[in-house]
């Protein structure tokens, strides 16, 4: 078993129509056994700017320290707000620093941009290498599962509570 598995967990962020959505669920547990059913993954970085974070708990914490602290920086450094492409470059950075000892995670990242409220999703593997599809993008445990109903359910120019209905879905 990997140890991205080890603590379980899911992130599916989608695309809409001037509108983005992500949502994961929110396990602990330790191999196959459950600990917790509170715990988060998904973290608010901006006003519309998400990260959800699956994998080993403790490097999931960490990263979301490091990227507060990284993103904090920047917007006392730049006075704006950081957009979506901008964040997820930083995210890539940071994990491609570890790339010899990653940090056990998968991120996704999903927001809007502050400019031209466009959406923007994307997720990353351990070394922080970007995928930006025009779509959907999922991480986690079951990626497999979760690929087959994202395919299966997701529709372009999907307005806000038909983008909802649809990752509530996926999850179900």
């Amino acid at each position: 078993m990997s140890i991205l598995a080890y603590n379980g967990g899911a992130v599916v962020a989608m695309k809409g129509k001037d509108c983005v959505a992500i949502a994961t669920d929110k396990r602990y547990g330790i191999q196959a056994q459950t600990i917790s059913s509170n715990f988060p993954k998904v973290f608010q970085m901006g006003p519309t700017l998400y990260v959800g974070l699956p994998g080993l708990a403790t490097d999931t914490q960490t990263v979301h320290q490091r990227l507060k602290f990284r993103m904090n920086l920047y917007e006392l450094k730049e006075n704006r707000i950081m957009r979506p492409k901008t964040f997820s470059a930083m995210l890539s950075n940071l994990l491609y620093e570890k790339r010899f000892g990653p940090y056990f995670i998968e991120p996704v990242v999903a927001g809007l941009d502050p400019l031209d409220n466009q959406p923007y999703v994307c997720n990353m593997d351990l070394i922080g290498c970007p995928n930006e599809p025009e779509d959907f993008v999922v991480s986690g445990t079951c990626t497999d599962q979760l690929y087959g109903m994202c395919e299966a359910l997701w529709e372009p120019d999907l307005k806000p509570d038909e983008l909802f209905e649809t990752i509530s879905q996926v999850f179900t």
